[in-house]
């Protein structure tokens, strides 16, 4: 049975050589998205800035603009000749001596090259008496420097110069970015399709009736979906799929010769009806099978190849709602976001803390265990971690009651209260 960690390195691994042999990015269909459309999905182009920013000289203060050449020290007398607002700059003349009101984000005068903050002037002891029509006197309360207060032109970008990259995620910010060069559309990758399916004869999907005792709805596909909606992918629902070798056989090949990736839920185990692995192992091939991990063990990485140009990777998950939550976000997540053409800075990190336990654990070792808890701060501003005290997989409740996991080694036995522990909390606790 392989470690978390060694599964997490394989797909890894095969997922490197999937895009230098399989399916490279440069072989991948691109879209034209509008900007407000692209959020979170992966650049496929670099693009560069199309002017300065910023675009000229502006003023980083409200106050004056000196004319170059002029007495800057303590008590010199400046003449004040016009007024630059932003959206409003002033077009006239200054010679030495003289000056201009300014504002923050105006433009400086190209015949200026300070800005003094109007607190280093007398402005307030005069204000009252301004009359902007006509030109007035203002009086330096302390020695000013050339060159201050200035944010000169191409200071932060300087035209053509690359601000975002292929394999750039692109974040609210980014599109504030491009926002601010007027850019309304951009290229990205083409989503990959990535379909999901559950099986199960005991499984109804949401808005049927239940029909006996021994029916339940179908949970796992809208938990799947839910937590996969963040990505930049297109999701294709191919039900549920019933217990039988050759309806899951039908199911699975439609389904490869539609998508990029495909992802069950329940079929994995060794029971007498689960019947994925079987055509898995019929369509293409099983990598892995099995890892150390609670829960979630049964879970199968494999792709399917018959008969096609480029693999299908597959990720079959257990049919227990708390095992498709844990191993979606431990391994398929990580993976989609891998495949998806983003660049290892842009793909997200899972956030672990450290947390002092105020309940104990029980644990045996064996398998890399993720627990149920309640993360909180204590009274000081530190964080603390409540473990529920049954942990057992079926309780759906306590998953929907819970902000974390509780991430315990394989090797690592019960753990006492007050001992620190890593805690992994959930994407929605932080998004």
């Amino acid at each position: 049975m392989i470690t978390m960690e060694e599964l997490q390195a394989a797909i890894q691994q095969r997922i490197d050589n999937y895009h230098i042999t399989d399916f490279p990015l440069q072989k991948r269909a691109v879209n034209t998205l509008e900007l407000l459309g692209s959020l979170n999905h992966i650049l496929a182009q670099d693009i560069a800035s199309p002017f300065d920013v910023p675009r000229q000289n502006l003023s980083a203060m409200d106050g004056y603009a000196i004319a170059k050449g002029s007495e800057l020290s303590e008590n010199s007398t400046i003449e004040i000749v016009g007024e630059s607002q932003a959206g409003s700059a002033y077009t006239g003349e200054t010679a030495a001596g003289q000056g201009v009101r300014i504002f923050t984000g105006a433009v400086v005068p190209d015949c200026c090259d300070t800005v003094i903050m109007q607190e280093n002037t007398n402005f307030a002891d005069i204000k009252a008496t301004v009359d902007k029509s006509r030109p007035y006197n203002i009086t330096l309360t302390q020695t000013a420097k050339v060159n201050n207060n200035i944010r000169s032109q191409g200071e932060e970008i300087e035209s053509g110069e690359a601000v975002l990259k292929i394999g750039k995620r692109l974040n609210s910010a980014d599109i504030g970015l491009l926002a601010n060069f007027g850019i309304s559309q951009v290229n990205v990758f083409q989503p990959l399709v990535v379909g999901v399916l559950a099986t199960g004869d005991e499984l109804v999907a949401i808005g049927n009736e239940l029909q006996s005792l021994a029916q339940i709805y179908n949970s796992n596909t809208p938990t799947l979906k839910s937590l996969l909606s963040d990505l930049p992918i297109t999701i294709r629902d191919y039900g549920i799929i019933p217990d039988n070798l050759e309806q899951t056989t039908i199911a699975v090949n439609e389904a490869m010769q539609d998508c990029d990736v495909l992802i069950s839920t329940a079929g994995v185990s060794v029971g007498d009806y689960d019947f994925l692995t079987t055509v898995i192992e019929t369509l293409g091939q099983i990598n892995h099978y099995k890892v150390a991990m609670k829960p979630g063990k049964p879970f199968v990485f494999g792709e399917l190849n018959k008969n096609l140009d480029k693999p299908v990777l597959y990720f079959g998950l257990p049919g227990n709602p708390l095992s498709t939550v844990v191993g979606t976000l431990q391994f398929v997540i990580p993976a989609l976001w891998e495949m998806s053409g983003a660049s290892v800075s842009e793909q997200p990190m899972p956030l672990t803390i450290k947390a002092k336990l105020i309940s104990d654990i029980r644990k045996s070792p064996g398998r890399k265990d993720f627990q149920r808890g309640v993360l909180s701060l204590d009274e000081t501003g530190h964080y603390q971690v409540e473990c529920f005290s049954r942990q057992q997989s079926h309780r759906i409740k306590q998953l929907s009651r819970a902000n974390c996991f509780i991430v315990l080694d394989k090797d690592s036995g019960n753990v006492a209260a007050g001992n620190d522990v890593v805690v992994q909390p959930f994407p929605w606790l932080h998004r």
